[in-house]
């Protein structure tokens, strides 16, 4: 394991000579450290007396290292490495302030933990979201279940269950929502997750989506105001707008960089997109 991960860079991103200045560098100050910390107790028997260690440090640096690059779990470290999750859980706590104090260290970022922080922080850096929906095939539900055929899906006629994903305009995931039946529509499932209320009443903020987001019978009076419109207007206008995204995306002749953008609950192509006649609607 120990030369499989040194020998290939895409595991830790360093090549085999940094790793072994890191040893060189780190090893003897983890080392201090450790003796120090055991002389520092009442002990019933010499230091360096009992069982030696099973993860010598090159290993416990390689773990870290994988762990801070990969975000591997403890658990899969110590099947990896053939030791307990406490002893990865222990190395990573002993050698990642070490490589913190020469500055291999992860900077810390903003943690979004509910929807609605994700549009305020979409809104104070004026960023763009992508929001879809992904589906995923499971196992048919038991026979006799009431909601059984909820978990059919009308677009992959399979069993499956769904959740709604926001990323940011580098595909950088900001969401993920608990899953729904699959027979759950987009524009649902954004009104369950509350998606439609932040859209109307939180900050001015533009996402991609789809025709499965179309917004036709959702009020969005602060949308209205802003353009001096209508409520009515304003829903018209989003409806065709993504419908005419949809029908672009459907036959293979959406351009970089066009998309059904919503703001602040209104939704809009891009200016160079090329426009269509929509089977819904029939606007171009």
């Amino acid at each position: 394991m120990r030369t499989a991960i040194i020998s290939d860079r895409r595991i830790t991103g360093l090549s085999a000579a940094v790793i072994a200045e890191l040893v060189a560098e780190v090893g003897p100050l983890w080392h201090e450290r450790h003796q120090a910390k055991l002389a520092s107790r009442p002990r019933k028997r010499a230091v360096g007396a009992g069982a030696k260690h099973r993860l010598v440090f090159v290993d416990r640096l390689l773990a870290t290292l994988v762990h801070l690059r990969h975000g591997v779990t403890h658990d899969v470290l110590a099947c990896w490495f053939g030791v307990d999750r406490s002893t990865v859980t222990r190395a990573v706590g002993e050698v990642r302030p070490l490589l913190a104090e020469r500055g291999c260290t992860i900077s810390p970022d903003v943690r979004l933990r509910t929807l609605a922080e994700v549009i305020g922080h979409l809104g104070e850096t004026g960023k763009t979201g992508i929001i879809d929906g992904t589906e995923i095939r499971v196992r048919r539900p038991a026979v006799g279940r009431k909601d059984r055929d909820k978990f059919i899906s009308g677009k992959n006629k399979q069993n499956a269950v769904k959740a709604m994903v926001l990323t940011d305009e580098h595909g950088r995931l900001l969401f993920c929502s608990p899953t729904r039946p699959g027979s759950c529509a987009d524009i649902t499932h954004a009104r369950a997750l509350g998606l439609v209320k932040l859209l109307a009443d939180g900050p001015a903020v533009e996402i991609l989506a789809d025709a499965g987001y179309r917004l036709r019978t959702v009020p969005f009076p602060s949308a209205a105001r802003d353009s001096g419109r209508d409520a009515d207007s304003a829903r018209e206008t989003g409806f065709r707008a993504a419908c005419a995204y949809g029908q672009r995306k459907r036959t293979g002749r959406l351009s970089a960089g066009s998309g059904a953008s919503v703001r602040q609950g209104r939704v809009g192509g891009s200016a160079g997109a090329a426009r269509e006649p929509c089977g819904r609607c029939g606007e171009a």
